[in-house]
Order: structure tokens, then C-alpha cells, then sequence
């Protein structure tokens, strides 16, 4: 961006008023909050750095702000920001993901001596007047289990409505566990040990048997096998379910869901075993067509650790690799000493560190196959309940230092495609539980990078729960073809 004016996202003065600044800035915040929700019920939905803002508090939003400063080292503020979403707000818009932040500080680097409302609009400008929606109707989803996974997609599901003609959960179908099994399972929505209380109403209706989330009716379907259901029934069409049980793997066994009148596609959210394509949402995509009905989602670990081994390889080349997998417990494990089908997690979850396999070097082989037979990977669990680390151990063709290669990474999360699963931080001072709720797949700690010559360490962090929830949702867009063109265009 070639320019005679200063760059002026470097900013180094601060406010002789830092409580006046910050109560003005907050009063920007809170002006935003309507605006942003009004773009995104007419499917604009607004972003600061690949950060959705869709559903933040005004704290939220500030810290988004303050998060870019402090890792970008990019002085963008409210102020700029602010004036972006009211050019945006004038517009009648067609469906997009508009990056706020990018057309901001693009302006103060290089404003073309336009106005700020000239600027965003020539940013924008194939969107004018083109209001709409992506699909022609809404498409209707069915969750088939409502455990940790299922619970996380609900939430997504109905933040993600939008003005209601996107993705729809109309069911969802579990196996009755007694009288009082509705209203235990609007609890267990409601509120969550994790990730804390859902950010919406939930209200139970024993009568028709659904929960009524937000405003939408979700039908609470009882059975036993995936084959038994007549969705048609109910008023669900051409459906996409997503299987979150984990008890069929297979083709065999998903392309039961199949069978069942209405239901158009499955989506696995686990390995899937045999000859159905696992997809990492934002790096394996090419490989879908319109003739897959089914597909996995491969696992959290390697949707946390493919698309840093993705950018690793495409700069550096990977000649070999070690994955150490730092991994929370999981439901499969037991939190007395009992027995377990697998070595070692018999023994309590809570109590110990275990030693287990993991199949996520092999995994990565398949979404990259350039790295097939590179990468080793095993697993550690240990007593936290959610977020995992990824300690990953490269050999690379091209030397560097950690100095250059966490500013390649930062720039990765930054600036490039892959911004919306790889995230970064420049703190020392992130543990685990600091990560509760990202939205990312994985999340640089730049902090930890080591690097000496064609060797390197890299720590990623991921939430094993809602980070790869995020991603599932991503896949399920893909496999419906509710994807939205990303501006401005330059990105």
C-alpha cells in the first residue's frame, strides 16, 4: 500500500484523559451494539480481525478492540471503527462478513483522500443495493445427541439465526431417559459447569414436547436408532443432521440417517472411519462435492493442529514433525478407577495424568496429504475439563528464529485466509483456562515459541469444546452452501 501519508495506526501518545477517552469510547460501544445487530439481521454480519461481533456485550467489543492494539500493535480504536459501521449502517447491503477492522485501519494507512463514508462504500461496493439472503429458504438441521458437542451446537445454531433464513435447528433427537427428561435437558442448555450460562431464553413445552430457544421451536425426538424417524412428519425437509453421538462411525452405520424421509445429508462430528472424506473447515474444503452425503469432521486435535501445519509446511516445509497432544478429560473417561476398554483410562480422570494414542498425526496425512508419513502424534490427558495444548516438535527445510517466524504466524492470523481458525497471543501470562470459549481452532502462544535454526516448538492452545464446535458449524455451512463472500476484497 503505497502511500505519501503517514501511517497513522501507529499511534504512541495516549489521551490526557484516559477515563474521559475510555467513558467515550464506551458510549461508541454502546451505540454499536444496535447497529451491528441490525446488519446482522439483514445477513451482514460485521467483523473486527476475523472476530465476529455479533452477540457482545459493549465490554466485549472494547476488549476486541484492545486484544488488536496489544497484538497487532495497530492503534485502532472505537473512534475509527464506529464511523465504519454507521457508513455500513446507510447502506442496503447484500449478504457478506465485513471486516470493520481491516477497511478502519486501511483507511488511516491510506484514506485515497476520500471521506471515510466514500472509502467504506468503494470497499463495499458489490454489495450495494443487493439486499438479500444466501439460500433461497432456511435450511433445516437435525441434531442427532445432545451431549457436550450437541449442547455447544445449539447455542451456535441459534446465535448464527440470523433474521431466521439461514441454518434452522428444528430437532433434536436423543434416547428418553426418563419423566422429567425435557426439563433436565433445558438445564443442562441453560447452564453450563464450562462455558457458563447460554445468553438467551430457553422454555419447555411438555405438551409438544420441544424446547422453545430464543423464539424457535425445537422438537425433542425420542429413539433409539438412527433409521426410525420419519422427519417428514414433523415438517422437516431436504435436512442436514449431525450425528454428535460418536456411536457410528461408518458409512455402514451414518447412512442410516439416510434412510429416514428427510434427511438430505450427514455430518459426523468425529473421525470418520473408512472412505468418508474428513474435512478441517477452512483447509481440506476443495475436496467436497455435490455428491457427498456424508462427511467427518475429523477430530478437535486435528482441527487445532492442521491449519498451523498447513502455513508451517507452505513457508517453511515441514521435512518432519512430533504432535505432544496436552488433552482435558473427556466423557469417555472415567473419574473413579474402573474398567475401560483402551489402556490407561481406567484409572481416574480427575486424579491423574494419562498417557493415551491419539490418531491425529495420521489424520493430518489425510486432510494434508503433502505431510502423509511426516507427522507422530500421542496424547497426554490430564485434570482440567476443556482446553487442550498442542506442543508441536518441526523439523523445517528453512531456517529461522523465533522472532521471525511468530511475526510470519502473527501476520497468518492477521492477514490471511486462514485467520479464522488460527488465532495469536503475545502474552506470558495465558493459562489454560484463559481460553475457555475461543473461537478458533488453535491459538499461537508466541510467548512459549522456541526456535533454533531448521528446529522449532510451537504451543497451541485450543478449546477442545467450543473451538471445534465453531468449526463444525463452518462445515455444516459448507455442506449447505450458506457461505458468505468476505470483505473488502482485498483481504
Amino acid at each position: 500500500m503505497a502511500s505519501e501519508q503517514p501511517d497513522k495506526r501507529k499511534r504512541k501518545n495516549l489521551p490526557l484523559d484516559t477515563f474521559g477517552d475510555f467513558q467515550y469510547r464506551q458510549a461508541l460501544a454502546e451505540e454499536m451494539l444496535a447497529l451491528i445487530g441490525r446488519l446482522y439481521r439483514e445477513n451482514v454480519h460485521l467483523m473486527l480481525y476475523g472476530k465476529l461481533l455479533v452477540n457482545l456485550s459493549v465490554s466485549e467489543i472494547m476488549q476486541a478492540h484492545r486484544f488488536v492494539r496489544e497484538t497487532e500493535n495497530n492503534e485502532l480504536s472505537e473512534f475509527e471503527t464506529y464511523q465504519v459501521i454507521t457508513a455500513l449502517n446507510s447502506q442496503e447491503l447484500g449478504p457478506a462478513e465485513v471486516d470493520i477492522g481491516i477497511i478502519a485501519a486501511a483507511y488511516l494507512f491510506d484514506s485515497k483522500k476520500l471521506s471515510i463514508e466514500e472509502f467504506v462504500l468503494d470497499s463495499v461496493k458489490d454489495l450495494v443495493g443487493k439486499k438479500g439472503s444466501v439460500l433461497d429458504k432456511p435450511q433445516d438441521v437435525v441434531l442427532y445427541g445432545f451431549g457436550r458437542i450437541g449442547r455447544l451446537l445449539t447455542r451456535l445454531l441459534i446465535e448464527d439465526s440470523g433474521g431466521g433464513d439461514n441454518l434452522r435447528l428444528r430437532a433434536v433427537v436423543v434416547r428418553k431417559s426418563g419423566n422429567d427428561d425435557l426439563i433436565k435437558r433445558a438445564n443442562l442448555l441453560r447452564t453450563d459447569s464450562v462455558h457458563g450460562p447460554f445468553k438467551g431464553t430457553v422454555r419447555v413445552s411438555e405438551k409438544e414436547e420441544q424446547l422453545i430457544i430464543n423464539g424457535s421451536e425445537v422438537k425433542i425426538i425420542y429413539s433409539n436408532e438412527p433409521d426410525s424417524v420419519d422427519y417428514n412428519q414433523l415438517g422437516i425437509k431436504k435436512a442436514l443432521l449431525i450425528d454428535n453421538t460418536g456411536v457410528w462411525r461408518d458409512k455402514e452405520g451414518l447412512i442410516r440417517h439416510l434412510k429416514c424421509k428427510g434427511i438430505e445429508k450427514v455430518l459426523l462430528t468425529a473421525p470418520a472411519k473408512g472412505k468418508i472424506k474428513n474435512i478441517v473447515h477452512g483447509i481440506n474444503n476443495h475436496v467436497i462435492n455435490s455428491n457427498d452425503k456424508i462427511l467427518g469432521a475429523a477430530s478437535c486435535t486435528t482441527n487445532a493442529i492442521a491449519p498451523v501445519l498447513k502455513v508451517m509446511n507452505d513457508e517453511y516445509q515441514i521435512i518432519s514433525g512430533h504432535i505432544e497432544t496436552v488433552h482435558s478429560y473427556t466423557n469417555d473417561q472415567n473419574l473413579l478407577d474402573n474398567f475401560h476398554k483402551k489402556s490407561r483410562r481406567g484409572k481416574s480422570a480427575a486424579l491423574n495424568l494419562v498417557i493415551t494414542e491419539t490418531g491425529a498425526g495420521e489424520a493430518v496425512g489425510q486432510v494434508l496429504p503433502e505431510l502423509k508419513g511426516k507427522i507422530t502424534a500421542n496424547a497426554i490427558r490430564v485434570p482440567t475439563p476443556n482446553v487442550s495444548l498442542a506442543i508441536m516438535k518441526l523439523h523445517l527445510r528453512k531456517k529461522s528464529d523465533s522472532f521471525e517466524l511468530n511475526n510470519f504466524l502473527r501476520q497468518i492470523a492477521f492477514h490471511s485466509s486462514y485467520k479464522d481458525q488460527i488465532d495469536f497471543t503475545n502474552s506470558s501470562e495465558v493459562v489454560s483456562s484463559d481460553f475457555v470459549g475461543n473461537r478458533y481452532a488453535g491459538i499461537i502462544d508466541s510467548a512459549a515459541t522456541i526456535c533454533h535454526g531448521n528446529n522449532s516448538i510451537l504451543y497451541v492452545w485450543y478449546d477442545n469444546e467450543f473451538g471445534y464446535t465453531v468449526q463444525l458449524l463452518g462445515l455444516a455451512k459448507e455442506m449447505v452452501g450458506l457461505t458468505y463472500k468476505r470483505y473488502p476484497e482485498y483481504q
